[in-house]
């Protein structure tokens, strides 16, 4: 298909996958820069005309995620949140990641996955200028194509050997490449699913949470543990709530006593960041530790008041926050 197709198939391989699609598109990259090899006078200009479409299909693709991003904002991280196959706990170190870098990160993007498919629509929602998001994201996408075609050209022959072995086994190789693609999928979620599961055993409602926080003596402690750039998008806290970073166990473990109730919750779907610090504060002795049911969006979606954030701590910084009632 890269011989007889070439450019055009190359550029719909990095489109499908900038656009989000369950679509490999290296390898054809990697096959691209081995075919032209055969034609050693036209080479340079074949590996050019290719790596400038695999850079328009990035933008094209990526610019669809960045609009998503700045219309929709915090919405469509959830959304990514829920559709990946990776833990939420990496989709909240990919925000972290961006926070850190900024718009600069789209340079290494494509290199790291599940870096792109998150920092994309995140510069949009963090209303990055364009232009500027154009900028770092080309350069991005002309190192990572540029990479593939490299690699195809200088492997070119271990690369023909293994297409020579390929084509012996005809149309059975590539249901053999589809079947272990979808087999290493179906892997992925089913280890998410059991995760899931795993830590579900245990939550606590939103009216439950509300009446402890009237009621009980003392009252729960409640973390939120979003990361910054979360908390930028969605500025609100439950009331009394106290920030936290699940990577500075020790110093909560520290500041409360063991048989303090604590309840945490953060704006991921299933509340996976949220249950897996739990998990580890129960590991550490605490006696009542619970995942908030639905997170934020189920206080929220609950009529409850919310209480606007006032000030950003700073980062792995334990800090209690008083602000204004809503």
């Amino acid at each position: 298909m890269i011989a007889q197709y070439g450019p055009a198939l190359v550029f719909a391989n990095v489109l499908a996958a900038s656009l989000g699609l369950p679509v490999p598109a290296l390898p054809a990259l990697v096959l691209f820069g081995a075919m032209a090899t055969l034609h050693p006078a036209t080479i340079g200009s074949q590996v050019a005309s290719v790596l400038v479409l695999s850079i328009a299909a990035t933008l094209i693709g990526d610019s669809v995620w960045f609009l998503a991003g700045r219309l929709y904002g915090g919405n469509t991280l959830k959304t990514l949140c829920r559709l990946s196959l990776s833990r939420d706990t990496c989709v909240k170190k990919t925000e972290r990641f961006f926070g850190r870098w900024g718009v600069r990160v789209l340079v290494l993007a494509k290199f790291i996955p599940g870096l792109s498919i998150v920092s994309v629509p995140m510069a949009g929602a963090m209303h990055a200028p364009y232009r500027q998001f154009l900028a770092f994201d080309g350069i991005g996408g002309a190192l990572w194509a540029g990479t593939g075609l490299v690699i195809g050209v200088l492997f070119a022959p271990q690369i023909d050997m293994l297409l020579a072995g390929a084509s012996h086994l005809g149309r059975l190789s590539a249901i053999v490449v589809v079947a272990l693609l979808l087999l290493y999928a179906a892997w992925r979620w089913q280890r998410r699913r059991q995760l899931i599961r795993k830590l579900a055993n245990a939550r606590i409602t939103v009216d439950d949470l509300f009446n402890a926080m009237q009621d009980e003596t003392p009252p729960p402690v409640v973390f939120d543990i979003r990361s910054h750039e979360k908390r930028k998008l969605d500025p609100y806290i439950i009331p009394g709530a106290i920030f936290a970073d699940e990577r500075q166990l020790d110093e909560i473990a520290s500041k409360y006593a063991r048989d303090q109730k604590l309840v945490i919750y953060c704006s991921c779907p299933n509340e996976i960041s949220a249950a897996w610090m739990a998990k580890q504060l129960t590991e550490a002795g605490f006696l009542a530790v619970l995942p908030l049911l639905g997170g934020l969006d189920a206080w929220r979606d609950a009529g409850r008041a919310l209480e606007p954030l006032i000030a950003q701590p700073a980062a792995g910084v334990v800090v209690e926050v008083a602000p204004k009632t809503a």
